[in-house]
Parts: C-alpha cells; structure tokens; sequence
C-alpha cells in the first residue's frame, strides 16, 4: 500500500484548459477526509475511498456551473494518476506529485 497521506500539487485537463489545484488526503484505514483547493474555490472530499495504491473520492463544484465530479486516481510512489468524471463533460485526465 502506498502512502497517500498529504499535499499533492494537481492538475485536471478539462475542456475550460488545464485547472490546477492542490489536494490534501488524511486517510484513516481503508477511508480519508481532505480537501481540494484552487482558482474554482474550496471544497470537501466526499465518499474518499483508499483501495491499496488506489483513491476515489467524489466532490460538489459550483463553478462553472453546479456539478458533481467522481475521481479516481493511483499513488505510485510520489506522483498520482487518474480520471476526473464530469458526467456529461466527460472523463478528464489527472495528474499530480507530492507536495511534502
């Protein structure tokens, strides 16, 4: 199992460009709590699952318009991979690495 817990600097590529924003995962067991953070605003970690190297977790947007997002991404060592599914905008690549 990976350590998933901290900061990771992120970026989703979304039809709107590149969004960066920082994620921070405190798990606890097979679950974690966090948030994410960056130009769209704050919001919670929602349903955050730890399945060994792999996290999934869902979160409310309001910007650009209200929306649920479901992500699904993997921790190799100090970098993560994934997809971010925005419903009817599709299934988004993501990105990131180890900000601690």
């Amino acid at each position: 199992m990976a350590r998933v817990d901290g900061a990771w600097n992120c970026v989703a590529r979304t039809p709107m460009g590149a969004q960066e924003f920082m994620l921070v995962v405190k798990s606890d067991g097979d679950s974690f709590s966090g948030e994410v953070s960056g130009a769209l605003g704050s919001m919670d970690i929602e349903n955050g699952v730890v399945d060994g190297d792999t996290l999934t977790w869902s979160m409310e947007i309001t910007s650009p318009f209200p929306m649920k997002l479901s992500v699904r991404a993997t921790v190799d060592e100090d970098e993560l991979q994934g997809i971010v599914d925005a419903g009817i905008m599709g299934a988004m690549p993501l990105s990131g690495a180890r900000n601690d």
